[in-house]
């Protein structure tokens, strides 16, 4: 393979060609929004039956209307198809994942003296219900099982689903039920892109309807959120993949362009950039590339090759580690890895990614796969205000309150002043003479 990578130099750039390399292909999503429009209204309309011919149509997948639910035989089948080894390894994973959110769990109430009389705190408390999605367009991803399904468990979400698409065969794939049974979640469901999106959200005669859905998807999945984001949570937006590996004068251009590819493999809509201070790191890793193709498949290639030879990948080289850092902020990306010497030097400057993995021996897979903190993540520059997934996705807090009547005393002059001011009769007579006198009988 000897497709064309595309070197940015960061400092020649106009404004307009710097603007163009932060669009993400999520960025517009119009043409989805319209074209989902008429899939959420017939599952709303048909149910099953309209996702049984949305999974004929979409996936090629023969599946029929009272074959949506895995049952226990598929469970079973998908144990003796999986290999052991397989499994251990899905158990080693699902066991770190669950380690790292069980540490996440905040306390379940908390309740302060905030002045004499006065108590205010919290309970925190599961979501009723939540969709974990996980797609299927590219691969399988039990991945992707562990990073909703564990948190949701470990939150104690009363009533945790899997909604995936169906392979050609008409059935789920066999890892994605072994990982789900292994996080701890019994409800698997034959439905994915907006079809799955609209399922969840209104209910089919199978599926049950949900207050959330978690989980990245296509362009499509993520247009079904927005335009169902009135009728089910839509959780922090989680599109096609993204990556940025930052790397200063000290790191091996051959070992970062062997991270820089990770995420360039998942489809030609991810986004992969490799940013750098070093001319030296941006040829080593432009000579080792094509070598590095060589090792993968002919899709993964085509997929990497597209993503770091168009708009939105490559190598883009900066004057200075302060414009490179500044790049990064800026563009705020999914997955960001630090190829230094001493990372650490850089972790405080850092302030806008999903994640950032510190050091040569942390690349993107080992985050997405083993290390424990979950790799369902915002993306399309969400990182500025939004989280990564986690248990705090699954749980929602409810505030309480206790007044004493000496708490009462100190605060309810205060609140009838603001009555007042505000312009609220009933506010400002809760708090005067007149609730003395409804104590007392008094009208």
């Amino acid at each position: 393979m000897t497709g064309k990578i595309t070197l940015h130099e960061l400092e020649g750039l106009s404004g307009e060609a710097r603007a163009a390399l932060f669009r993400r292909a999520e960025g517009d999503l119009a043409p989805f929004v319209e074209r989902v429009k008429p899939i959420i209204d017939a599952v709303q309309r048909e149910g099953d039956e309209a996702l049984a011919r949305f999974a004929r149509e979409f996936d090629n997948a023969p599946v029929s209307p009272d074959a949506i639910a895995a049952t226990e035989a598929d469970f079973e089948q998908a144990f003796r198809d999986v290999d052991a080894d397989m499994i251990r390894v899905l158990d080693f994973c699902i066991d770190n994942v669950r380690r790292f959110h069980q540490a996440q769990m905040p306390e379940e109430m908390w309740v302060r003296e905030m002045h004499p009389g006065v108590l205010a705190g919290e309970k925190v408390v599961p979501i009723e219900s939540v969709a974990c999605y996980v797609p299927r367009g590219k691969g399988s991803f039990p991945s992707v099982v562990m990073m909703t399904a564990v948190p949701a468990v470990v939150a104690g979400v009363p009533q945790p689903v899997i909604i995936t698409p169906p392979g050609p065969d008409g059935k789920i794939d066999a890892a994605t039920l072994v990982a789900a049974r292994l996080a701890g979640v019994e409800k698997v469901y034959k439905c994915g892109g907006a079809q799955g999106v609209a399922a969840v959200a209104h209910g089919t005669e199978t599926v049950p309807r949900c207050m959330k859905i978690v989980g990245p998807g296509s362009p499509w999945v993520v247009a079904a959120k927005q335009v169902l984001a009135y009728r089910i949570d839509p959780g922090i937006p989680a599109g096609p993949s993204e990556a940025i590996i930052l790397a200063d004068d000290t790191a091996n251009g051959r070992v970062a362009a062997l991270d820089l590819l990770i995420e360039s493999e998942h489809g030609p809509d991810s986004s992969a950039y490799l940013v750098t201070c070093s001319r030296r790191v941006a040829e080593e890793a432009l000579a080792a590339i094509p070598g590095y193709w060589r090792q993968m498949g002919a899709q993964r290639v085509e997929f990497s090759a597209t993503v770091l030879g168009g708009e939105r990948g490559g190598i883009v080289l900066c004057p200075d580690m302060d414009q490179a850092i500044d790049f990064v902020n800026e563009y705020a990306p999914e997955h960001l890895q630090v190829h230094a010497q001493s990372p650490f030097d850089y972790l405080g400057r850092l302030t806008n990614a999903g994640e950032i993995l510190l050091g040569e021996h942390t690349p993107v897979c080992i985050g997405n796969f083993t290390l424990g903190p979950n790799a369902v993540l915002p993306t399309n520059a969400a990182a500025r205000t939004r989280s990564p997934l986690g248990v705090h996705d699954y749980l929602k807090t409810i505030s309480i309150g206790h007044v004493t009547r000496k708490g009462y005393d100190l605060l309810a002059p205060q609140a009838h002043a603001f009555a007042l001011y505000e312009g609220f009769d009933a506010h400002a007579n809760a708090v005067s003479e007149t609730r003395e006198k409804a104590f007392s009988g008094d009208s």
